[in-house]
């Protein structure tokens, strides 16, 4: 059976899974799930995904839901498959978790609730807070400081090869433009390896959408 992810097309969250799925070269199905009319409210996508968003995947009847975690079981089902992603050997592991944790800690928690704010709530017709969201992009702007320093001595933030970790800021990343925020242009290191990732074919097929299967 192949593996089948439900989502919205352009959901930040949805195309953080389908870019793996296409990294790690894994054939998949994708089901579109329809918020206008509230299917992820109902009994049927609840009982997939309790908190009542996307994406998860069904994978023979084996569900798994939260982008981070489908991530991680699609690197673990198909270790020698495509690229890499999550090293194995200690040393280097030990760096790959602290990448990962830099993401969510340094990136995630400022990037995604800006985009919210000036992004996903105005084109709901609803007004964002301005001063929340500039506050969040002055903090992450900050916290680039800390990527500079990083990306100066290595390629990627978990060393010399392309991870998990990295893949996981390109759907908030690709939205801070388009809210006004040039925080990942603007340090060389920074701009070097946002060019990089954001030039990675994997990204270039679902960067735009991703198309339903039949």
């Amino acid at each position: 059976m192949v593996l089948t992810l439900y989502g919205k097309p352009m959901s930040t969250c949805t195309r953080r899974v389908a870019v793996v799925l296409v990294e790690k070269q894994v054939l998949f199905k994708f089901v579109p799930v329809d918020f206008s009319t509230g299917e992820h409210k109902t009994p049927e996508h609840l009982a997939k995904q309790p908190f009542g968003q996307v994406p998860y995947i069904d994978d023979d009847g084996f569900i798994v839901f939260e982008s981070r975690a489908i991530c991680r079981y699609i690197c673990d089902k198909y270790p020698e498959q495509g690229t890499s992603l999550v090293p194995i050997e200690l040393k280097a592991k030990a760096l790959f978790e602290q990448a990962v944790s830099i993401e969510g800690s340094n990136f995630d928690q400022f990037a995604a609730p800006a985009a919210l704010e000036k992004w996903f709530k105005p084109n709901k017709g609803l007004k964002g807070n301005d001063e929340l969201a500039a506050a969040l992009l002055s903090t992450l702007d900050k916290k680039l400081e800390g990527y500079e320093a990083i990306l100066s001595k290595q390629k990627y933030l978990a060393g010399d090869e392309v991870t998990l970790a990295d893949l996981f800021h390109l759907p908030y990343g690709s939205l801070l433009p388009k809210i006004g925020f040039n925080g990942l242009e603007e340090k060389p290191n920074v701009a070097r390896w946002w060019k990089d990732i954001t030039s990675r074919q994997s990204w270039l097929a679902v960067k735009d959408g991703i198309e339903e299967t039949a």
